[in-house]
Formats: structure tokens, sequence, C-alpha cells
């Protein structure tokens, strides 16, 4: 199977806070940020603290919201030229090939640790801080069903 890739920064924006998202150390810390904003605004509520604290719990938490939001895609975004490149993917039985103009990458389904799909992209993990993002748009429906056949037999959920 062939695919053509280029991407658009809207929507590898999006994936990328996908990725922050699943990250499970993320998703505690924003968590335990909620939690303490809502207590301390509870203990505000009922004049048991001073306001400081629900400042910094709001501080903390729009913070947060921002890196993950905002701060951490677009930097990810500008640091990679690989969103800015046109290339073509193919898979075989084997391993899945990227290349363009400049030459070819040849990844054994084996290297690949998991994956999981957004609205707008299949995310191929190499590790947890590793991965590679193939655009949805270009593949017609049954090639995105046998891609995605294809994902879950060679590297699995």
């Amino acid at each position: 199977m062939y695919i053509p890739v280029s991407y658009q920064k809207k929507k590898v924006i999006q994936a990328l806070r996908y990725h922050f998202i699943q990250r499970t150390e993320i998703r505690i810390l924003i968590i335990l940020v909620n939690v303490f904003a809502i207590l301390s605004a509870g203990l505000l509520y009922w004049k048991m603290i001073r306001p400081e604290p629900f400042l910094l719990g709001s501080l903390i938490w729009l913070g947060l919201m921002a890196a993950f939001w905002y701060i951490m895609p677009q930097s990810i975004y500008a640091k990679s030229p690989t969103f800015r490149d046109q290339f073509i993917i193919h898979t075989t039985d084997q391993e899945l090939v990227l290349e363009n103009e400049r030459g070819a990458a040849h990844w054994e389904w084996e290297k690949f640790s998991r994956f999981f799909e957004s609205p707008h992209f299949f995310h191929l993990y190499f590790n947890p801080r590793s991965f590679f993002l193939i655009p949805k748009e270009t593949i017609s429906q049954d090639d995105l069903h046998t891609l995605r056949g294809l994902f879950h037999q060679k590297i699995g959920d």
C-alpha cells in the first residue's frame, strides 16, 4: 500500500496534543492540579484558607494547560523538519518504508512498540517519547480499514 504524506500544521498540532494527553504522567499531573484547585476553592469558600493557595492552584492549572495545549505542540512542530516535508509511505509484511527525493527510511514492524488512532492520524510509537504520525486524509476508506488491520496485526495496541 502506498500512502502520499504531507502535513497540515493545524492538524499536526492537534495530534501532538493527543500525544501529550495520552501520557500517563501528564494525566496524573493534570488530575492532581485539578484536585488541588478544587480543594483550595472549597477551602477558600468556607474561609478556611487565604486566597493565595487558590490563586496559586489557578495559576498552576493555567500554566499547565498553556504548556500542554499551546507551547509544547508548537515547539515540537517548529523543531521537526519532518512536518514540513512531503514523502511516500509504503508497507510490506516485514516493514514500513518512508521515501522522498533525499532517501528512504526502513522500519521493521518490531521497531514499533504500539500505535493509536486520533481523528486525523495514526500515531506509531517506537518508545513512549518517540513516534511517527501518518495522516489519514489521503487514504481511502478501504485502505484505512486495511491499514488499521495491518497495524493491529503487526504492532498491536
